[in-house]
């Protein structure tokens, strides 16, 4: 059985920042899980037992081969991908790399580009969960902060 599929899936990404303000997104590539093609935030399913704040910091390792310190925990979102009969309920995040570190691709197959965009010049396609975990950034985090 597939999670998102077969059952709804747990997810989790992050909306990572840096000091101009900036947000780190990558191109979802041919192996992804959904939404090929499509610019997104680093995120990922959660495992058995594994708790939503170490589950994003694995991904973000996985994935970008960088250690990032979470900096707010956003309402969860609904992310349904009728086109692909998937549903995922989501939990995202606001965090900054550690130290300085540079994100790399990790998993050719799985992203084909990353890089750092302002909130006015975001690329296109994005999927679904990035854009309601991008507002929801905008709604909460930016206006506390």
């Amino acid at each position: 059985m597939k999670k998102g599929v077969d059952y709804t899936g747990v997810g989790v990404c992050t909306v990572i920042v840096n000091n101009n303000g900036e947000i780190f997104l990558g191109k979802r590539g041919r192996d992804s899980r959904n939404q090929i093609g499509f610019w997104s935030i680093p995120g990922g399913g959660v495992r058995f037992g594994e708790k939503l704040a170490e589950a994003i910091t694995r991904e973000v390792k996985e994935e970008h081969d960088i250690s990032i310190e979470l900096l707010e925990q956003l309402p969860a979102i609904d992310h349904l991908i009728l086109s692909e009969k998937q549903h995922w309920v989501t939990t995202p995040f606001v965090a900054k790399i550690k130290n300085g570190q540079t994100p790399k691709i990790m998993e050719q197959n799985k992203c084909d580009e990353i890089g750092w965009f302002t909130l006015n010049n975001l690329p296109k396609p994005h999927g679904d969960a990035s854009a309601n975990a991008i507002k929801n950034y905008k709604k909460y985090y930016l206006k506390n902060n």
